[in-house]
């Protein structure tokens, strides 16, 4: 083989993994623009009262930290102790368990009957009781399990600054400055920002599918099906006895920011390459374990408010 057809065969090779890197590239960079219109369209709709909604219920906010922080945490500890589970998935585990809620969790427990200002409220303040919670759990973890694991605070303010406060804040002010406009764009928004992370999502499951399906054996797939059950029954069970704050909250707790899971595998243990297929098996995994317990819970939202309507 001649010279030249090597050099071109490499260029070819090259060319292929740039291109490659650029789609991943393109691609992560349209998940987080679909987050972010999420929740701009999410602050499009909020007022002040929302915002601040669990600060000024000091019951629920207890409750509230109790099931998503403290119940999954120990949770999830107990698992780590009595398995032997991958490596990759026990630091999934340990990663979400920790994890603040997700930027779309408001969406999803208000489509289940939940209320507006307690999905909200607790949003807000999840996050930031994560900017120390965080930090401190993952040391904690390690500790016990006798690793070095560390997040550092800077790294998790950031990115809830930039995935949750900055366009929850800027949907806000836009309404408080042009409500009429704040209105109306509220469903397009929404629109675009759904089918934008479909058309990014698709690509990144279909080439992390073989990965999954690696880590599907050795008990991964009931742990995170146990990890889902255990945050709805606990939200359930907190939540008092306002129905719609038993839905919110089971969501809440069953739902984690996949995006600081991931930050917290890769700060703590770059080489676990794993850690991401781990985080996603669980992401397919909830929704499919949570969509029984979400239509009881619309069915249950439609009779109560169905008398109210007839009134």
């Amino acid at each position: 083989m001649s010279i030249a057809s090597v050099v071109a065969r490499q260029s070819l090779t090259l060319g292929r993994w740039q291109m490659s890197m650029a789609l991943q590239t393109v691609i992560m960079l349209g998940i987080k623009l679909s987050i972010l219109l999420s929740v701009f369209g999410l602050g499009l709709q909020v007022t002040m009262p929302e915002l601040t909604y669990l600060f000024r219920n000091p019951g629920r906010f207890a409750k509230s930290i109790l099931a998503i922080d403290i119940v999954m945490l120990l949770f999830v500890l107990l698992v780590l102790a009595v398995t032997d589970l991958p490596g990759p998935v026990k630091i999934a585990l340990a990663a979400l368990s920790v994890s603040p809620v997700p930027p779309l969790m408001p969406k999803k427990a208000m489509k289940a009957g939940g209320q507006q200002s307690y999905a909200v409220g607790l949003l807000v303040a999840v996050s930031l009781i994560a900017l120390v919670f965080v930090p401190l759990s993952v040391e904690l973890i390690g500790r016990l399990n006798c690793v070095e694991a560390h997040i550092s605070v800077a790294t998790v303010a950031l990115l809830m600054a930039t995935v949750i406060f900055a366009p929850l804040l800027a949907g806000f002010m836009l309404r408080a400055v042009m409500p009429g406009l704040a209105e109306r764009a509220v469903k397009p928004i929404g629109a675009i920002a759904g089918i934008l992370l479909i058309l990014c999502l698709l690509p990144v499951l279909r080439g992390a599918l073989p990965h999954i399906w690696s880590l599907v054996g050795d008990g991964a797939l009931v742990a995170f099906v146990g990890f889902v059950l255990v945050g709805l029954a606990a939200g359930h069970f907190l939540g008092g006895p306002d129905g719609d704050d038993r839905t919110v909250l089971a969501i809440a707790t069953a739902s984690r920011h996949p995006g600081m899971a991931i930050a917290i595998g890769a700060s703590s243990f770059p080489a676990q390459k794993r850690v991401v297929p781990a985080v996603l098996m669980y992401l397919l995994v909830g929704p499919k374990v949570s969509f029984p317990y979400i239509s009881w819970r619309k069915r249950h939202a439609a009779a109560l408010h169905l008398p109210m309507a007839m009134k």
